[in-house]
Parts: C-alpha cells; sequence; structure tokens
C-alpha cells in the first residue's frame, strides 16, 4: 500500500509541470488579443494559475487551452452570478463534510465508554479528504481559480485597504484553489493530527497519587489534571493558597520537567494504581515499582506531524513550508514581523520592573514556575476550593450551562432577543481533554462549547476554560451568520478568536458576581496582559526555532528531536527569563501541549493577548456587545487592515507597554 501511495504521489508531482510556460502564454496572448486589455490582469493572473494546478489527468495542452478560453467570464453581472453559485455550493458543501467530521469524533471527543480502536478509525478519517480531487475532476476548481485570481499578502497588504467588500469577497474566492494536494495526503494528515490529540487529551497526572519527600499527600483524592493545561492551572490556583501553595507549586514545576525531558515514569501517566514522588522519580505500589520511563513518546508524536505537514511543501507554491504556510498563509503576519513583535516586548524594560512588583507582592524572589503568576487583583484572591463550590453548585451538568448562556451574553451587554440568537446556535458537550470550541462550517449551524464537568459538577478550572471556550463560539456564531459574504466568514487568524476568548475568560468572576469595578482594575488588566504575552511569547519563540531545527535536520529521531526542543528551551529562557526568573538552562518553556498536537499554533496566543489588549482599550467605557458585533463582522480581511478598522491602529506592543508603565506608576503610588 505503502508503495503505491508513493507512486501515485510521485505521479501526481510529475504532473504538476505538464502545461509549459510556453503554453500558457500563448493561451494568455490570444485571450487578451481577444478580449481586450481590461481583463489583462485577470487573464495572465488566472490562466497561470489553472495553468500550475492542471495535470496530465486533466486533459491534453489544447484542451487546458480550449478550458481557459471557453471558461473565462468577462462580463462582470456573469461573473457576480457565478461568485453567488460558488459561495453558495461551497458552504453546502463546507457545512455538511464539517457535520459529519463532529459527530464521527464525538465518541474521541466527548465523555463516554473508552475510547475504541474502531472510535479512533473513524474519529481519524477525513470525508472531505477528496473533495479537492473532486473538485480538480470535474472542472470546479480551475473554473474557480481561473476566474479569482490569488492574490499574495504583499498584494492583500498593499491593495488591500481600498478594496470594496465584494472585492475583498473575490480575493478569498481566489484563496480557495492554491494547491492541489492528493486526498491520500489530506487523510493521512488527519489522522496523524488526530492521533497526537487523542495522545495530549489522554495526557493526565492522577495529583492525589504525588508525593512529598517526607512520603505526604498535597492534592485532594480524586484531582487529576490534563498536561499542560490542568497542571498550569492548578499551578496558578495556589497562589492563593498561604499555607501550602508553594510547595504545590514546586511540585507541579518538578512534574512539568519530567514530561519536557520524558523521565516521567510510564506507570503515573492516567493510572492511578501508583504513588509517585516527581523529586526522587520513586513508583511505589506498597512497596518500590521499577517503571520505565515514557523516553521518547512525546518527540516521537511531534515528528510524526512534522513529517506529515511536510509533505504539503510540495503542492503547495506559494507557501513552500509549514512555517510559510503558518505565518504568511494562515496568520497573514509575516514571520519576522512576529518574531520582532514577541522579541521587543521580552527585551523590554518593563519585564524586570514588573517582576520586582510582583516579587514584592509574593515576598520572595521569583522561581521559574512564576512565569504563571496570575495575581494581578486589587484584593484578596478567593480560594479556588471557594470558587469550585460556586461553580460546582451552578453548573451541575452540561445542560445547566447551556441553558445559562444567554444569561452570560446579557451580562455582557447584548439584548435578550440577540442573546438568544447567538445561544441558540451554541451547544454544550462535557469534554475528555481540556476543552475547545469548535464552530460551524455553514450558517444557522450550531457552534459547540466543550468543557470538563466532573461529577460533582464542573470546577472552577472547567468554568474558566468554558468561558474563554464561550468566547470563541460567540465569535464564531456572530462571524459565520452575520458577516455579509459567506467566503469572509470568520476572522483573519485564530489569535483574533482568542481575543474574544480571553476577553470572556477576564469577566468569568464577574460573570459570577464575585467583582465589583475597582479603580485600580485597569491598571492590574495591564499588568496581567503584559505578563501573560511575556510568558507565551518566549513559549512561541521556541516552537518557532523547533520547526526552523527540524526543517534543517528533516531526518532526525526523536532522540535527537527531544535534544533541539531541550536545547531551544534553555537558549530561549537564558536569553529573555532567566534573569528575572532565575534557573539558568530551564526546560520549562517545552511543556506546552500544542507544540506536540497543533502544528505551530502557539504563536496565535500571544498575537491574541496584543490583539485583545488593543481591543480592551477599544470598548472600554463602550458596550462590549455593540463593540464585538462592529469589529468582527469584517470578517477575513487581512489582520492589519482589520484592527486599523476596528480600533484605528495596527497590532502592536506599544500601547501594551505604555499601559503597563502607566500602570506600575499609579500602583507603586
Amino acid at each position: 500500500m505503502a508503495c503505491n501511495t508513493d507512486q501515485a504521489n510521485s505521479n501526481d508531482m510529475q504532473g504538476a509541470g505538464f502545461i509549459t510556460d510556453s503554453t500558457a502564454e500563448k493561451v494568455i496572448t490570444e485571450m487578451k488579443d481577444s478580449l481586450g486589455d481590461d481583463y489583462a490582469f485577470r487573464i495572465e493572473r488566472g490562466v497561470k494559475q489553472v495553468s500550475q494546478l492542471w495535470r496530465e489527468s486533466d486533459g491534453s495542452a489544447d484542451d487546458f487551452a480550449d478550458f481557459c478560453r471557453n471558461s473565462f467570464v468577462a462580463d462582470s453581472e456573469e461573473l457576480s452570478t457565478l461568485f453567488t453559485t460558488l459561495e453558495r455550493n461551497f458552504e453546502v458543501i463546507n457545512g455538511y463534510y464539517h457535520k459529519m467530521d463532529v459527530e464521527l469524533k464525538m465518541p474521541i471527543q466527548l465523555v463516554g465508554p473508552d475510547i475504541t480502536p474502531v472510535d479512533m478509525m473513524f474519529g481519524s478519517y477525513d470525508a472531505s479528504a477528496h473533495i479537492n480531487d473532486d473538485m480538480y475532476a470535474n472542472k470546479i476548481a480551475f473554473l474557480t481559480a481561473l476566474n479569482f485570481p490569488f492574490y499574495s499578502l504583499e498584494e492583500k497588504t498593499e491593495l488591500g485597504e481600498n478594496w470594496s467588500r465584494k472585492e475583498w469577497a473575490y480575493a478569498r474566492m481566489g484563496d480557495r484553489f492554491t494547491s492541489r494536494v492528493p486526498a491520500n495526503i489530506q487523510q493521512e494528515i488527519s489522522k496523524t493530527l488526530t492521533e497526537a490529540d487523542a495522545y495530549i487529551s489522554d495526557y493526565n497526572v492522577n495529583m492525589d497519587k504525588l508525593r512529598n519527600e517526607a512520603g505526604e499527600q498535597l492534592f485532594p483524592d480524586g484531582m487529576k489534571l490534563i498536561s499542560h493545561w490542568g497542571l498550569r492551572d492548578e499551578l496558578k490556583s495556589n497562589y492563593a493558597d498561604q499555607e501550602k501553595g508553594l510547595e504545590k507549586q514546586r511540585m507541579i514545576y518538578q512534574v512539568m520537567k519530567r514530561i519536557v525531558d520524558q523521565s516521567i515514569p510510564l506507570n503515573v501517566i492516567n493510572n492511578d494504581a501508583y504513588t509517585w514522588n516527581p523529586y526522587t522519580n520513586e513508583v511505589r505500589d506498597n512497596e518500590v515499582v521499577n517503571s520505565p520511563a515514557e523516553d521518547l513518546q512525546r518527540y516521537e508524536v511531534f515528528l510524526k506531524n512534522f513529517h506529515v505537514m511536510r509533505k504539503l511543501d510540495p503542492y503547495s507554491s506559494h507557501y513552500p513550508t509549514q512555517l510559510d504556510r503558518a505565518f504568511d498563509g494562515t496568520m497573514e503576519i509575516p514571520q519576522k514581523d512576529v518574531e520582532d513583535l514577541f522579541k521587543g516586548l521580552l527585551s523590554s524594560p518593563q519585564v524586570k520592573e514588573v517582576a520586582a512588583f510582583i516579587e514584592s507582592r509574593l515576598g520572595r524572589k521569583l522561581e521559574p514556575f512564576d512565569i504563571w503568576y496570575n495575581g494581578f487583583s486589587a484584593g484578596e484572591a478567593l480560594s479556588e476550593d471557594k470558587l469550585t463550590a460556586i461553580t460546582s453548585a451552578k453548573y451541575p451538568n452540561a445542560e445547566a450551562l447551556e441553558k445559562d448562556l444567554p444569561n452570560i451574553l446579557v451580562k455582557l451587554g447584548w439584548s435578550p432577543e440577540k442573546a438568544n440568537e447567538i445561544s441558540s446556535l451554541v451547544t454544550v458537550d462535557a469534554s475528555r481533554g481540556a476543552g475547545h470550541a469548535w464552530g460551524a462550517a455553514m450558517r444557522n449551524d450550531v457552534a459547540r462549547l466543550r468543557t470538563r464537568i466532573g461529577d460533582n459538577g464542573m470546577d472552577y478550572k472547567g468554568y474558566n476554560i468554558a468561558v474563554h471556550e464561550f468566547g470563541h463560539n460567540v465569535e464564531q456564531t456572530i462571524t459565520m451568520n452575520d458577516v455579509d459574504y459567506y467566503i469572509l466568514n470568520g476572522v483573519p487568524n485564530t489569535a483574533f478568536t482568542e481575543a474574544v476568548a480571553f476577553l470572556f475568560q477576564k469577566r468569568g468572576l464577574e460573570l459570577l458576581g464575585l467583582q465589583n469595578p475597582n479603580p485600580e482594575d485597569e491598571y492590574y488588566l495591564a499588568l496581567d496582559n503584559f505578563w501573560s504575552s511575556f510568558e507565551i511569547m518566549g513559549v512561541s519563540l521556541v516552537d518557532i526555532q523547533v520547526w526552523e531545527w527540524l526543517y534543517a535536520n528533516p531526518d532526525a529521531t526523536p532522540a535527537q528531536l527531544k535534544d533541539a526542543v531541550i536545547s531551544i528551551s534553555k537558549n530561549v529562557w537564558n536569553e529573555y527569563y532567566a534573569d528575572v526568573l532565575g534557573g539558568k538552562d530551564e526546560i520549562l518553556l517545552g511543556i506546552y501541549s500544542h507544540m506536540i498536537d497543533y502544528p505551530l499554533y502557539l504563536p496565535n496566543y500571544p498575537m491574541g493577548h496584543l490583539i485583545d489588549f488593543q481591543i480592551e482599550q477599544q470598548v472600554k467605557g463602550k458596550n462590549i456587545a455593540s463593540e464585538i458585533d462592529r469589529m468582527y463582522t469584517q470578517g477575513t480581511v487581512i489582520p492589519q487592515l482589520w484592527m486599523k478598522n476596528a480600533v484605528g491602529s495596527p497590532i502592536s506592543i506599544e500601547p501594551l507597554l505604555n499601559s503597563t508603565q502607566e500602570a506600575l506608576l499609579k500602583l507603586k503610588r
């Protein structure tokens, strides 16, 4: 089977140059002579795009020429009709394939019986894998590419500010068919990423089984935390525990390091049969048990992701590497611009000033895990146990949360009518994993909110995640149903949906009726955003540098990848973190699960923080709901233009740096 697959790929790539440049130029000249110079740009761009996608199996060179001459739509009214037809039908296709995907993945994503091999087979099956092949076979892909030109990011940046909404919609239609990836590769990508997601979703540590040097249990019975999200959130919650909080944080920190360097014993992953001392790495039943380390599985999963995503490279002439696809293609912000923003904040003088402010509040020197410090508030924080008592009583099950969604939106400023309209398109499910939001792919279909809900109701961690994910769902629902063109649905990139999720999450206590506005809140908000950005920007640089290393070392083994991740994590730590958090050669930046199951997704988080902060500044003193509706109905124009229209300036670290400096001055006073 593998040999046949490789041969199929080889044949497909050999066919990529079937239409020669001279053949394409001849067709272009004939069509320009026939139709006139008014259509020259569209003819040149369209014919070249089709020539790059055409294979011998699609027809002869004469067939190619005939197709271009006969299928090019010159009349503007006819072009508009073609666009409307394509847009409507793509929505039908996308929407129903998405619904199939949601249903097939339910057994592996939602709480229920143990996952079976058959569940994994169906869950990793991509029903839409052949759709692109079908679109080329029936010539719809060629018809689209011929009539709606593709514009590079540079061209969209230069021209897009003066485009009408319809011109933007035409440009996004031109993005629809820019590469021709065989179905077997699409299927393999789906299978590999689903397996990676399943690995992470079932990576839990039973905290009640951890033991310190004295053999004591620090965490409550039944506490089971997913890596890294649950571990991180538990670490954050212990800043409110004056008695045992610091010791528990140090223990979690030790667990994280064991996961990164893979010295964590296999017997303690998702298994409550043994106790474990993460300092000595001793595993016990009634006596010491010999348990092998996980060793390399984390990096085997990572490496599989790299190899499968790299298979897209030969088919992506506009974005020839996963790095190009992640930044120029998906984020639509050049990689260098993103890295410059991150390095600018990480190197700013405000870092040491905020660190000193945190030290003054903690009354001790900072330690590496204080990268997750979250005590930026004017008052004393409620303990997590008290918060969990509130959330578990309020939300005993998924149905209770779903029923309360309209009330949440009304508290945030939506009218009861609009709140009900949005909430009617969101459904809540109990998640196996940490939680996620999954938007619809056609209008009037539901978005899905997944979060952890235990037997005793939703704990505060689950609530915190749920509010964040509901922010995603609201964005997904508005940008699907309220944007003027279906082809423009969504946001410029995932950082923009993260911004709404952060906007909601920061109001989590307020939504529970536990937080009254304080004059100092905006200052703490600035510091919290700054420190969160400081944390995740370093993690993102590690992710980027690891992918650069992988492209430079494509034949690396899992062991070599592990060494590279650890080395890169140490280097980034030493450059930006060691001076303020101590711990030279720390590997903590390698803990993030998204590095393993979502290739190159992490840079979206710090971009989301920056966007979120600028949006927070924009909505200050205004109705949040009205502002979100105004900004997010722009849809998928490019990010910097979206920001100019939304807040009056491009994405920048300067507003956050300035507000951080002001906050330090006010709060020290």
